[in-house]
């Protein structure tokens, strides 16, 4: 298991220069195809009928005839501004305007949104993560330092996507009824100064805020603590409300997300060992509170 709303974008400003109004389609994602495609043709057909040319629409909505056309065959995810001024042009009441709330799902990689639909069903989440601060734990600062690094060569419209799908997550803590969450986290993710001295301390401030919440229980492993089960890599297990589950571990069963109840079994053993072995509630904000304490 594993990563999103976009800037706005200006017109474009002289001929030949093009802004680009969305993100490509992943060919792979049937049901983002069938969205971007579906929304592609009412734009079409809009602007058809009302008798305009697609240079003529481009120019009223502020993008180039080019990815005008990219949008309405299917080929280019529009922005939120882009659907907004369409809505606009084309007399649209709305319904163009709306539409933004299937196209913003179909912005985020589809691992991603498969991760979210899970999250979103969790009536509890544990997570041991031994290399990085988790995903739903991260500030949008800390998220978006962690993927500049990443050695992807992401553009900036790329890297707020990516920030925004992870931000996004965290609606989890919004729900009603709240989930039961649980998070240990290793000592070394919390020293390690991710962005900066300023960010660092941003997301330890965090934690200390998110920890405060009923439904969650954060814990951190100190190196001290020695060899315990989670060495090989991250443990998460999502146990749902009609009394399924689903589990993945770097060092088991291959790293797959298994729902099989003797490796879910394996799973909750070692996850429990590894809390049994870390600081408890109380003890592990007190020492976030201390790495505060030391800068």
């Amino acid at each position: 298991m594993t990563a999103v709303d976009g800037e706005a974008v200006g017109p474009v400003e002289a001929a030949g220069e093009v802004d680009e109004p969305g993100w490509e389609v992943d060919p792979d994602d049937e049901w983002g195809v069938a969205v971007i495609t579906t929304v592609g043709r009412q734009l079409r057909l809009r602007r058809e009928a009302a008798g305009l040319r697609a240079g003529e629409f481009g120019a009223a909505v502020g993008y180039g005839e080019d990815l005008v056309y990219k949008v309405e065959g299917g080929k280019r995810i529009p922005r939120q501004e882009y659907l907004d001024k369409a809505d606009e042009v084309l007399n649209a009441g709305g319904l163009l305007a709306a539409a933004w709330e299937d196209v913003k799902r179909v912005r985020y990689p589809k691992s991603v949104r498969a991760l979210a639909q899970l999250e979103s069903r969790a009536v509890e989440l544990g997570v041991y993560v031994g290399l990085s601060i988790h995903g739903l734990l991260q500030t949008p600062e800390h998220a978006r330092a962690l993927f500049e690094v990443s050695q992807s060569a992401y553009s900036d419209d790329e890297l707020d996507e990516l920030v925004a799908a992870r931000m996004g997550r965290r609606s989890i803590f919004e729900r009603s009824p709240a989930p039961m969450l649980s998070f240990v986290q290793e000592e070394v993710t919390l020293r390690r100064r991710v962005g900066g001295t300023m960010v660092w301390r941003q997301q330890l401030e965090h934690l200390l805020e998110v920890a405060q919440r009923r439904n969650v229980t954060l814990q951190v492993m100190p190196t001290s603590a020695g060899e315990h089960p989670g060495l090989s890599g991250k443990i998460e297990v999502l146990k749902f409300g009609d009394g399924t589950a689903v589990g993945r571990s770097d060092g088991a069963f291959n790293g797959r997300p298994t729902s099989e109840l003797k490796q879910l079994r394996i799973l909750e053993l070692r996850y429990g060992t590894i809390r049994a072995q870390a600081l408890c509630p109380r003890e592990s904000l007190a020492f976030i509170e201390q790495l505060l304490g030391e800068e």
